[in-house]
């Protein structure tokens, strides 16, 4: 879909400017959507499964090795009536992933050194086995070989993808920032030995923190000066709570984490004027006025099947202040309803979230394996304009 399309009614708002407009909180012709992206994405099992009910024939590109998510093709997105189009950072010339075939699976060593495993039978993604600096000391972190944050590898070709997106569509061009902090930190640690480090260590977590928020500085000059002036929406990721409650204590947060996040996202405000979109799974109603306070524009993937995650309530108390992205649950719903019941819960988030902007529809998280095609056209085909109350 071009800047011309003949297909579009002349009252309706262009994907772009619709998206623009749902995140500055202001009345849209129809609800946004979104598809494509490494925490809004689909994996290649659910992706194959819905080519073929379309009829067509497809051999996508992996986007994600480690959670074996696929590059959606132009006419999928165009079937789906997806609003977004994704810019990612590019293979690295410094490192060459090599998979290993093993007796009982496969696995490989990523860019930052750790180990990922995939079951041979019935693996569906790859998981963390070893994590690299699990028996580091602080002294330790100097002398490891951190992966080049403008390895040239990362940009290129970016910069012109970007303003030809720009120029010669009207979608909005959404780019994954690739910057993490507290979870890559117990990437690289070891989930449990950096929670321990937090509360027994906290020097040696703050020093590896402070390294990956240095690291996100040099990575993000680099990446967002090829394309910072022509998205609209830079993500952010960093996982903060779990299906009751968070992950660490409000006061540890505050103490360790927010400073540092909030840190990230003033030095991205001076790069580039696309909102700032931040993941983070789990029951995290408690930690929304903090993110809310550092910057974040638009929350995902809006579990609602955790703890405290109602979107009434999340709408009715930061409606007005954070847009919400996704909601749309792929643990019960999407593998396991009829598209009548998908349709009526889509409906049903699109009236809670969608009155007076401030609502990105997609799925809570990734579309997983086992979701069938006909619910995912359930979803994205429901209809997206806000024309009653609920």
């Amino acid at each position: 879909m071009t800047k011309e399309d003949p297909k579009r009614n002349k009252d309706d708002l262009s994907p772009r400017e619709r998206l623009l407009r749902s995140l500055r909180h202001e009345p849209v012709d129809q609800v946004p959507a979104d598809l494509g992206g490494i925490v809004t994405g689909i994996t290649k099992r659910a992706y194959q499964k819905l080519i073929h009910y379309l009829g067509l024939e497809e051999d996508p590109p992996l986007l994600d090795r480690k959670q074996q998510l696929v590059v959606p093709s132009e006419e999928v997105l165009q079937i789906l009536k997806i609003d977004t189009r994704y810019l990612f950072p590019g293979p690295r010339d410094e490192w060459k992933c090599e998979i290993r075939e093993e007796e009982q699976g496969f696995s490989y060593v990523d860019e930052w050194g750790i180990e990922m495993f995939m079951p041979r039978d019935q693996g569906l993604y790859f998981d963390m086995v070893k994590h690299p600096l699990a028996h580091s000391s602080k002294e330790d972190l100097d002398k490891y070989p951190w992966p080049a944050p403008d390895d040239p590898g990362l940009t290129r070709g970016l910069r012109e993808k970007a303003r030809w997106l720009y120029e010669n569509t009207d979608y909005a061009i959404v780019a994954w920032g690739n910057a993490s902090i507290f979870e890559r930190a117990w990437y690289l640690r070891g989930f449990m030995q950096f929670f321990s480090d937090l509360i027994l260590n906290p020097d040696f977590a703050c020093a590896l923190m402070d390294k990956l928020l240095e690291w996100n500085f040099s990575f993000l000059d680099h990446y967002l000066g090829a394309i910072g002036d022509w998205i609209q929406v830079l993500q952010l990721s960093d996982d903060l709570g779990h299906q009751q409650g968070l992950l660490l204590s409000p006061e540890m947060y505050r103490k360790y984490i927010k400073p540092r996040q909030a840190e990230l996202i003033r030095f991205i405000r001076k790069r580039t004027n696309a909102f700032i979109f931040y993941h983070t799974c789990g029951a995290v109603f408690e930690l929304i006025p903090d993110l809310i306070e550092i910057g974040v524009d638009a929350l995902n993937p809006l579990q609602v099947s955790a703890k405290g995650m109602d979107p009434v309530r999340l709408k009715q108390d930061f409606g007005s202040k954070i847009a919400f992205w996704g909601g749309i649950d792929t643990q019960s719903l999407l593998p396991y309803a009829t598209p009548e019941e998908v349709r009526r819960q889509t409906r049903t988030r699109i009236l809670q979230l969608g009155q007076n902007g401030g609502y990105v529809l997609t799925s809570v998280h990734n579309i997983q394996a086992d979701v069938p095609p006909e619910n995912i056209l359930a979803l994205f085909h429901t209809p997206r304009n806000i024309d009653e109350k609920l």
